[in-house]
């Protein structure tokens, strides 16, 4: 007896929706959306498309119609619930276009559920294009089958950020004068990684830091990273020891 293939097949599309979706119903897209299942890929009537809403998880829908500027897809099976993606945010400062969209992109693959950009003295980019980001962000979602999208918020003066710390959730800051391997310290719950920008802290900044109540210093190694590298390497660490990659 022939296996039954897997469905749906690897190759079927996969995209974001902001909008609740639920068995039956029927949705249409339009403008990239459409040109990319339509144009890009050439989807028929009766070909799967893989959505997902950011509210209830993951389903199979089956085009419709295809039009030359819109596609019509029908839901037909929901596929699984919104995943529960562990507790980390990454507060980072701004950095250049290139490696802050590259930052965005893998923080998102790797799991981060917040992602907070943060104005320190150092600072050398004080205009974001949180649209540019966010889309970024959709699209390494997309791509890496996330079904909970990072939560993206707008910018704050570290001062700020610091002022309002609640305790309970431990916040590991990558200081490049030293501090504690992640894997030592890091514990399942609340958590945040705050990783500075290109040219670090001051040192007044990381005192600030210290004595704000549930900070400690992580180190990254004996080697001076880059920023995106080091927001990087800090979520790949803190997953390994406390996340969802046990």
């Amino acid at each position: 007896m022939p296996a039954t293939p897997a469905w749906p097949p690897a190759s079927t599309p996969r995209l974001f929706v902001d909008q609740g979706l639920n068995e039956g119903a029927t949705l249409t897209l339009d403008g990239a959306q459409a040109h990319y299942l339509g144009n890009v890929m050439r989807l028929k009537t009766g070909d799967p498309v893989r959505l997902f809403d950011n509210r209830t998880g993951e389903w199979i829908a089956e085009v419709a119609d295809a039009g030359k500027r819109n596609v019509m897809l029908r839901l037909t099976a929901k596929l699984r619930a919104r995943e529960d993606v562990p507790d980390l945010w990454l507060l980072f400062a701004p950095i250049k276009k290139g490696p802050i969209d590259w930052l965005i992109e893998k923080a998102t693959e790797l799991g981060a559920a917040r992602l907070q950009p943060v104005i320190t003295h150092r600072t050398i980019v004080d205009r974001l294009n949180l649209d540019r980001l966010r889309a970024n962000m959709i699209e390494a979602a997309e791509q890496c089958d996330r079904t909970a999208l990072p939560e993206l918020r707008e910018p704050i003066k570290l001062p700020s950020l610091l002022k309002g710390w609640e305790e309970s959730r431990m916040l590991l800051f990558a200081d490049e004068t030293g501090g504690l391997p992640i894997a030592e310290i890091a514990r399942a719950g609340p958590s945040a990684i705050l990783v500075g920008p290109e040219g670090g802290f001051t040192p007044d900044e990381r005192a600030t830091i210290r004595a704000t109540p549930g900070a400690t210093a992580i180190s990254l190694g004996p080697r001076i990273l880059r920023a995106e590298t080091a927001a990087a390497a800090a979520i790949s660490a803190w997953m390994s020891a406390a996340g969802d990659w046990r």
